[in-house]
């Protein structure tokens, strides 16, 4: 039975502008109602001051646009895990290249190191687990 749900979570896309979309951080985003990790990206938590202006970005950066994930079948807490794209652009490579997120390599297998910003790397604290 998993195995159905988990194929059947593999694709989906929403119209971020039809109201589909929450952002709850910069590394989770809530797609028709179902919760997504951004697989890869190491964004700062809410409590911060990086948290809250990386959350704010992600919302202007994705108003309006079209989402779309392919959830790799992972679940971390109450999310699916996947890689997201707005219009066609990867959420997880814009966020880190905004410099709000870093790339968590233990995830991502590297995929985003190039695209971290020094002042990102100075300023956000890599989260234990993505060193």
């Amino acid at each position: 039975m998993f195995k159905k749900l988990a194929i059947a979570l593999a694709f989906f896309a929403t119209t971020a502008a039809a109201g589909g979309l929450q952002v709850r951080d910069a590394d989770t985003i809530v797609v028709d109602g179902t919760p997504v990790r951004l697989n890869g990206v190491d964004a700062p938590e809410l409590g911060t001051r990086s948290g809250q202006d990386a959350k704010r970005w992600m919302v202007n950066f994705l108003r309006g646009k079209n989402i779309e994930c392919s959830l790799n079948g992972e679940r971390t807490y109450d999310r699916w895990v996947g890689v997201c794209y707005a219009d066609g652009q990867d959420i997880g490579a814009a966020v880190i290249a905004a410099g709000h997120a870093l790339d968590c390599a233990r995830y991502s297998g590297g995929r985003y190191r190039h695209l971290e910003t020094s002042a990102a790397k100075s300023r956000l604290r890599r989260a234990g687990y993505c060193r």
